[in-house]
């Protein structure tokens, strides 16, 4: 009896040496989430952060861009060449921008510059769809046109004055026709077709391809620059593309864009300031303008939802509003790049409307 009691004591003891821990800890508990005040997540202070800068950043280059673009734009031809020798001796773009069988030779590896460790053989099959030699030879053309696609094209009416250009570049297969022209014209010698238009219009030429090849047409024998190894999956979808526009006898000509200049590039822009985002189509092709032509002109390159001028809202494109993958690339930091370009009178960015005699 005397031992039974012993244990009951011994246990209420415990008992109460446990409860009154755990009274104590809740009570700490209690007291610090009710009457200590928190800081926010570092999360949500970068995010806030991140947004003001974001917002000042925008106001910042528009009003960079109208400031600079209240002056007359004259062409300095020390920047230029100066800016443009620095771009080819890095780049190669001229020989390198393209994959040809010149510089991707039978048996060696493609290095995808968005998955490194996924390199890819050069079998004869791949190898007999490479041009031998880079479509741009030695040509360096007089003036060229850069086509955006940004709202800020629409009733620019900057249509003749883009055709005017010796070589026209456009991005990603915009449409031209159905009453377009006016503003964006209809001249192309080069468009780019990203993997993700051709899965979401094409379905992936899965299917029926006539309505890919008819839908090429508005681009006559335009070279068609496809990215088709940024990444694994673009591959066999470009070269379907490719094989496509062969079995129907189109006469435009697709070509691959070169993973180690779209490397090159990246380590060029990074170099001078760009934040470390994928590169932009538009600047990839106006880089690459760049190192082709004397004169270089940019039409449609504007990130920004409002008009620099009027301030009226524009749409993200200059035929839809569908959103844009901004998070992908550094887009405002890219304007501000080619900007900066503008002012040195290395390059020209056309804002606005085009009157018959802004030259």
């Amino acid at each position: 009896m005397k031992i039974a009691i012993h244990k009951l004591l011994s246990l209420m003891l415990v008992l109460g040496v446990l409860g009154s821990f755990f009274t104590l800890l809740l009570w700490i508990v209690y007291s610090d989430s009710d009457t200590t005040p928190r800081s926010p997540p570092k999360s949500l202070k970068s995010g806030s952060a991140d947004s003001t800068d974001c917002i000042s950043c925008r106001d910042s280059i528009i009003e960079k861009a109208v400031e600079w673009h209240s002056h007359s734009w004259r062409r300095q031809e020390s920047n230029n060449k100066k800016f443009r020798a620095l771009l080819s001796g890095k780049c190669h773009g001229a020989t390198k921008a393209v994959v040809t069988q010149a510089n991707t030779p039978l048996g060696s590896r493609v290095v995808y510059d968005g998955e490194k460790r996924k390199p890819l053989q050069v079998t004869p099959a791949l190898f007999s769809v490479f041009p031998k030699e880079s479509p741009f030879g030695n040509t360096t053309w007089d003036t060229c046109s850069i086509v955006g696609n940004g709202g800020i094209l629409a009733n620019s009416t900057c249509g003749q004055r883009i055709d005017s250009a010796q070589f026209v570049i456009r991005c990603n297969l915009p449409p031209l026709e159905g009453g377009y022209a006016k503003d964006v014209g209809n001249k192309t010698d080069l468009v780019t077709a990203n993997p993700s238009i051709l899965h979401e219009k094409f379905a992936g030429l899965m299917e029926r391809r006539r309505p890919f090849v008819e839908g090429l047409r508005p681009y006559g024998n335009a070279l068609i620059l496809l990215p088709a190894f940024s990444y694994g999956h673009n591959t066999p979808v470009s070269l379907r593309a490719t094989y496509t526009l062969e079995d129907f006898q189109s006469p435009a000509r697709p070509v691959f864009l070169s993973p180690d200049y779209l490397t090159t590039l990246a380590r060029f822009w990074h170099s001078q300031g760009l934040p470390p985002a994928r590169l932009s189509t538009g600047l990839i092709v106006a880089s690459l303008a760049l190192e082709l032509c004397h004169n270089v002109h940019l039409y449609g390159f504007w990130p920004f939802s409002v008009h620099p001028h009027g301030h009226q809202p524009l749409t993200n494109h200059y035929y839809d509003n569908r959103e844009s993958k901004k998070k992908i690339h550094a887009m405002p930091a890219e304007f501000d790049h080619l900007l900066r370009l503008h002012r040195q009178g290395v390059l020209r960015i056309h804002l606005g409307q085009c009157p018959a005699n802004d030259g």
